[in-house]
């Protein structure tokens, strides 16, 4: 016979309990986001119905997302997305999650561009290691009359950001470069979340799950960061922009370096930092 299912708010409570064990500090949101998940519902869903049982095929799945969330596994790669700026992107452990402090990219974007482009010529931005192009898709969804192309080194990640441009309906152009060296234009704006995370920092475990590629750079992090600002030398347009994400311990540094490349503090805002091209 048949052993009984439980039911949803019995299986939230219990799963909570598992992953507060795992060391997880969002226990209930995640246990929601997996249920919510398995049955292909919001978590609204959930709550109204939390004395329904659990069918058993529904019950093994949600079972083996929790398995994998109890290791750690961050919960975007468990149900393969990630909420940026009020968009669902898809993102595989060849993409880096998106952060929320990323999100100020796109503010300090708001700040720098005018209103409307309708009167101006052609804006043309490019985002430097798109990843899941949540930047760059993001930025032209909310300035459509911006040029937008989105450029990264990785193969795989530009197949997820091309999978995400599709899905949002974002009329983007995609190049696979090694940050600036294949894009041929000059950019009216460049914005880049870089890897600029310190080898030696600790970082949590899941973050080891993310690819070692988009996380991590030499010079305690800023390697990458500095090659994008020496080439925006040929590469950015005057009085162009160049915002860029990195921990707000390298700021000083990073601006120290910019100037030296004519590249003047427009603002930083958390972890992001604006410079503008004034020679």
């Amino acid at each position: 016979m048949p052993q009984p299912t439980p039911a949803i708010k019995n299986w939230l409570v219990e799963s909570a309990k598992q992953l507060t064990n795992a060391g997880i500090s969002t226990a209930s949101l995640d246990a929601e986001v997996i249920l919510a998940y398995a049955l292909d519902q919001n978590r609204t869903y959930l709550h109204a119905h939390s004395e329904d049982n659990l069918d058993a095929n529904i019950l093994h799945q949600a079972n083996s997302y929790l398995e994998k969330r109890i290791k750690r596994i961050p919960i975007a790669y468990i149900v393969g997305f990630k909420e940026f700026y009020g968009r669902k992107f898809q993102v595989t452990q060849d993409t880096l999650i998106p952060r929320p402090e990323s999100e100020a990219i796109i503010e300090l974007l708001r700040e720098i561009l005018p209103p409307t482009n309708y009167h101006l010529p052609t804006t043309n931005l490019i985002d430097i290691g798109t990843g899941s192009g949540c930047l760059g898709i993001t930025a032209k969804l909310e300035f459509p009359d911006i040029k937008v192309t989105l450029a990264d080194i990785s193969d795989a990640a530009l197949i997820v950001a091309k999978k995400n441009a599709k899905k949002l309906a974002a009329n983007v152009k995609i190049i696979k470069s090694n940050l600036l060296e294949n894009y041929r234009e000059k950019a009216d704006i460049i914005i880049a979340n870089l890897p600029y995370v310190d080898k030696v920092w600790t970082v949590s475990t899941e973050t080891h799950y993310e690819p070692d590629l988009a996380l991590f750079a030499d010079d305690n992090g800023t390697a990458l960061i500095k090659r994008l600002i020496d080439q925006t030398d040929t590469k950015l347009s005057d009085s162009g922009f160049l915002i860029i994400e990195a921990d707000p311990v390298q700021h000083t540094e990073l601006i120290e370096c910019a100037k030296k490349h004519s590249l003047s503090l427009v603002k930083q805002s958390g972890y992001a930092v604006a410079f503008k091209l004034q020679r």
